[in-house]
């Protein structure tokens, strides 16, 4: 700024340029001898050219010296230049009041950062932080939303009472003031908000629930209202709180008489939801998967008048959501969506987009062009059970325990009749276990049977019982611990939850209670007597032992058999369900030996059913 002022100062003062500056004796010799021709006086100073040169120079006069005088009888043409006091002092005063201005660009950095950097400045704490969701943000229809076909019928309305509001209105009918989301992590809630947006055509805003959070009391209640200003002048639109749970817990927790910050915003966004001014057209949708943790008051019919469940999809819709991913990657042949959505039970529409990346990154690493069907199965089983570590040095005695352990896992498993089938068996170390037994079930499982519970007990026996048979009492290693775990959950729940035990009868024992500590929510078991307990834990002890007693049975009859499949394992260190049964019969396995640049399937159809409960044997322990 400094340097621009002496420029425009310059300028406009009209100086000619100068070429140096001269003392004040050195000018008046020069004027009296004639060699000057005009000079220009301002102020101090003085600029004028030599008569033969041209050349242009700048003189400063001393106080109280009168030049004209001394310029008289001399061929010197003298002029005159008025100076604007004011001007003359912009550059101090610019100077003096950089401090001041160093001082508030320093105050209002430090209130931005405050702020998270916005909310627009200094004065914008009360701001509303929803943005506007644009087209180039990458619109999203129902078309990309697969395997939640009620959760989009329930939202299709929504949309539809925003297209056409007359075809509701006619019958009475209003349009719902709000939508809730409710599911697990990563079943899509946020992709089939933003669903919404792509079909509405109308304004969409989304936030998160932790942007209403604010240190300072009365700022987050004072963004609920503008966030709601925001909508009444885009009406009709849709505002998203994405993790509403973080501004919808329960009311009066935490100490004071719980006068919060949280308080206050959830009590003015209920007030705006449905208060004395309705705030017709603004549609607000949120997002949890803690909906037990949420007000009620928050949860009425007015405020929320729908709660959409967003469930984990079934084999069909795993199959839709693995059809929309893999539209993305270029696929081999021998891809089929329905093997892979069988095999893959309990995955959320988060999984099967991570599957579908991680076997599209497998088949760039082993330079294919296409992504085949022993990428998929690869990266499902990475998911599924962690990387294998084929780097991990086993010793020879380790890697026999570790084959007899998976041994008496899929050998029990296959005599069971309620187990589900073998999938595969593997002596390679995976994430934290050192062997793993993968059994999938037939069909998607939506409750236990009791002879399948039992079952599943003696399979996770079927590992110690193996190695004690084989290595004896004292050569028992720490590799069942996770199963040990395993079985006794199971069994406890039996006892305690499920009403499996004829001693203690019908009854739930382990009651499950919600406390508030300092705003938090706290799960709690209420305690049971001294007698009761006990017959709790000489319950489970037997339900663990019959478990242990009926594999021991089962491996004891089928000794052979249990030395054939651990020796198949130490041989080729992974075998398929077919192949199990392959060994157990007698028949030799064949492996396709076809070149590795051609994708191909190499998982057995028949014993890829369906669905998950893959019991780990060989894990290593806490610390190990």
């Amino acid at each position: 700024m400094v340097f621009l002022f002496n420029v425009f100062q310059g300028t406009q003062q009209g100086a000619a340029p100068q070429s140096g500056v001269i003392s004040y004796s050195e000018f008046m010799t020069d004027a009296q001898a004639g060699r000057v021709s005009n000079v220009t006086i301002k102020g101090p100073e003085l600029y004028g050219v030599f008569a033969s040169s041209g050349e242009n120079f700048k003189v400063m006069v001393p106080p109280n010296e009168n030049v004209v005088t001394r310029l008289e009888g001399t061929s010197v043409q003298i002029a005159a230049d008025k100076v604007d006091p004011e001007q003359m002092s912009i550059a101090s005063i610019l100077i003096s009041l950089l401090p001041a201005f160093l001082i508030v660009g320093v105050w209002i950095f430090f209130m931005r950062q405050m702020q998270g950097g916005k909310g627009g400045g200094a004065m914008g704490f009360g701001k509303s932080r929803a943005k506007m969701l644009t087209e180039k943000h990458g619109r999203v229809t129902f078309e990309d939303v697969a395997g939640i076909e009620e959760a989009k019928q329930e939202l299709e309305e929504v949309v539809e009472f925003l297209k056409d509001p007359q075809k509701f209105s006619r019958l009475g009918g209003k349009i719902p003031k709000g939508a809730l989301l409710v599911g697990q992590p990563g079943t899509g809630k946020t992709l089939i908000a933003r669903a919404v947006a792509g079909e509405a055509n109308v304004p969409f805003f989304t936030i998160s629930g932790s942007d209403f959070v604010e240190m300072f009391v009365g700022v987050g209640a004072s963004r609920v209202r503008d966030m709601f200003e925001q909508g009444k002048k885009n009406a009709p639109c849709i505002i998203f709180i994405d993790e509403n749970d973080a501004v919808g817990r329960h009311r009066g927790a935490g100490l004071g008489g719980g006068n919060d910050e949280r308080e206050q915003t959830l009590n003015q966004l209920l007030v705006e939801m449905d208060g004395f001014e309705s705030n017709e057209g603004v549609i607000i949708l949120a997002a949890t998967n803690r909906p037990d943790v949420l007000d009620p008051a928050l949860l009425r019919p007015g405020r929320f008048d729908r709660q959409v469940v967003v469930p984990l999809p079934d084999i069909k819709g795993r199959e839709k959501i693995l059809e929309v991913h893999m539209k993305k990657v270029p696929l081999a042949n021998n891809v089929e969506a329905l093997v892979i959505a069988r095999g893959t039970p309990g995955f959320s529409g988060a999984d099967l987009a991570n599957l579908v990346n991680e076997a599209a990154l497998l088949a760039a690493r082993r330079g294919k062009r296409v992504v085949g069907m022993e990428e998929l199965e690869d990266a499902k089983d990475k998911v599924m059970m962690g990387a294998e570590r084929k780097s991990m040095v086993m010793s020879d005695d380790e890697k026999k325990l570790t084959a007899y352990h998976e041994a008496g896992h899929a050998l029990v498993a296959m005599h069971e009749p309620a187990s589900d089938p073998v999938h595969k068996a593997t002596i390679v170390p995976r994430g934290r276990a050192l062997g793993l037994v993968m059994r999938l079930p037939e069909n998607d499982r939506l409750s236990m049977s009791l002879e399948k519970l039992e079952a599943d007990l003696s399979v996770a026996m079927g590992g110690r019982v193996a190695e004690e048979i084989i290595f004896g009492h004292d050569k028992v290693t720490t590799g069942a611990s996770s199963d040990i775990s395993q079985a006794t959950s199971i069994a406890r729940k039996m006892v305690t939850e499920w009403g499996f035990s004829e001693k203690l009868g019908t009854i739930r024992y382990a009651q499950d209670q919600e406390e508030v500590f300092l705003g938090h929510s706290v799960s709690q078991t209420k305690m049971m007597s001294d007698e009761t307990a006990s017959l709790v834990d000489a319950e489970v002890r037997r339900i663990v032992e019959q478990g242990y007693n009926k594999a021991k049975q089962i491996l004891t009859d089928n000794l052979d058999d249990l030395h054939k499949v651990a020796k198949g394992l130490l041989e080729y260190e992974l075998l398929s369900g077919d192949e199990i049964k392959d060994i157990l019969a007698g028949k030799p396995i064949i492996r396709d030996t076809e070149d590795d640049d051609e994708p191909k399937d190499t998982a057995p159809k028949s014993s890829v059913p369906s669905g998950g409960g893959g019991l780990s044997g060989g894990e290593l322990p806490q610390g190990a």
